[in-house]
């Protein structure tokens, strides 16, 4: 048995799930997320918990057991409190900033990058160095966080570039060490 899919999926009073046809739809005041369960999974909605159960004891059923109650976990939580992720960018001249529906950066190339903003996702610029990506699907703001690291990963020697907040970046020594 999956440790993590036996576990219940407590929601608080203001989100609501709903299953129709294998997909679970889920209401907060954030918005509205929907999934598809997988084959041979089933789900038990009970007063202010929801239990995910596997119709069998295939290898595949057993797979999916923590993958779905996971999944919905991150549902719950996305519509009701959200997923941030920060960025921080290191570099003289590298900077960011937000005009409209896309990301403005300045990252020592010949001209700057512009990184359009999918829908769903609010992207905010503190001190032009600080970017904050914040949305309800866990899964989508971690790739637009990893698509705009991707654009200037830090590099090794001085450490330029874009990294996640919190994240150590190991410098190698230069030629000079090596003496």
């Amino acid at each position: 048995m999956s440790r993590i899919g036996k576990k219940p999926v407590t929601f608080p009073k203001n989100v609501k799930i709903s299953q129709n046809a294998g997909i679970v739809k889920v209401e907060g005041p954030k918005g509205i997320l929907s999934s598809r369960l997988p084959e041979g999974i089933s789900m038990t909605l009970g007063d202010g918990n929801l239990v995910i159960e596997r119709k069998s004891d295939e290898r595949i059923a057993r797979s999916y057991h923590g993958l779905a109650r996971t999944l919905i976990g991150n549902m719950v939580t996305g519509v009701s409190t959200g997923f941030v992720k920060n960025l921080e960018i290191s570099g003289v001249g590298y900077r960011a900033e937000v005009a409209g529906n896309t990301l403005k950066l300045a990252l020592g190339y010949s001209s700057q990058v512009q990184y359009p903003i999918p829908k769903g996702i609010d992207v905010k610029v503190d001190k032009q160095t600080a970017i904050a990506i914040s949305g309800i699907d866990k899964q989508l703001v971690g790739r637009v966080a990893a698509e705009i690291r991707a654009l200037r990963k830090p590099e090794p020697y001085k450490g330029k570039g874009i990294k996640y907040a919190g994240e150590h970046v190991r410098h190698k020594a230069g030629k000079s060490a090596a003496k």
